[in-house]
């Protein structure tokens, strides 16, 4: 059964998205518009997740905002209207281990392409939040504050942080201690006087700046590439 949505809270009724970007790539003949965002990049801790989303000409939704701007309950009873509305969704992960052992840049580029290739569509162009094309698609438009601009991006953003924040609630019962339910594996006071106690987590990326200031004597940061030497180098 869907959630009902709450009524929407009056300071987000004059921003909501638009479809304006999508309509002139219709209009020039880009069938499959796809909208990117990405989620966890700032994360300590879980999964880099992006969300890739093709939204109907159509048919619109009341309520859509950047995912930013709703409250987690809010999030959670849009996702799935926001599922039954587009015309195809997907998305993609890349595990801490391997956003270690790629990099942070690989590591979007390698959730970019799961997410596009789950849509089971080819895009004809695709539309990104941010300043940097972590895509590689040949028609790519980079669209700064693309989520509360941009209708395909702002479905992307909850479709992607829903999805991220509920692998992190269910992590939490595996990592007991790091409140990976309330801060979903981002920097927050609790968290930073968990890694001091307990140290890093089976799910931390270890090759993040923050293993740097531990004083748990069983860690230490990998260095690029997320694995040490035998020799500990």
């Amino acid at each position: 059964m869907t959630a009902t949505v709450p009524k929407l809270r009056k300071a987000l009724k004059a921003k909501a998205p638009g479809l304006s970007v999508e309509r002139e790539y219709w209009e020039a003949g880009h069938e499959i518009v796809v909208g990117v965002d990405e989620v966890g990049r700032g994360s300590w801790a879980g999964p880099l997740t992006i969300g890739a989303v093709v939204v109907p000409k159509d048919r619109r939704i009341y309520k859509l905002r950047d995912s930013k701007q709703l409250t987690e309950a809010e999030r959670e009873a849009l996702f799935d209207r926001i599922a039954e509305w587009c015309d195809a969704w997907s998305v993609g992960h890349v595990s801490a281990a391997d956003c270690d052992r790629l990099g942070m840049s690989a590591a979007q580029k390698l959730a970019a392409r799961r997410a596009i290739d789950g849509l089971g569509l080819a895009p004809d162009a695709v539309l990104l939040d941010g300043k940097w094309d972590f895509v590689g698609h040949p028609v790519t438009r980079k669209l700064v504050r693309g989520d509360s601009k941009c209708l395909s991006i702002a479905a992307a953003s909850i479709l992607a942080k829903v999805t991220r924040d509920r692998i992190m609630r269910a992590q939490a019962d595996n990592y007991p201690g790091y409140n990976f339910e309330h801060n979903k594996g981002y920097p927050c006071p609790q968290h930073k006087i968990a890694l001091q106690g307990y140290g890093p987590s089976a799910i931390h990326r270890r090759s993040w700046v923050f293993m740097d200031s531990l004083v748990w004597t069983g860690s230490r940061r990998l260095p690029p590439g997320g694995q040490l030497s035998m020799f500990g180098g």
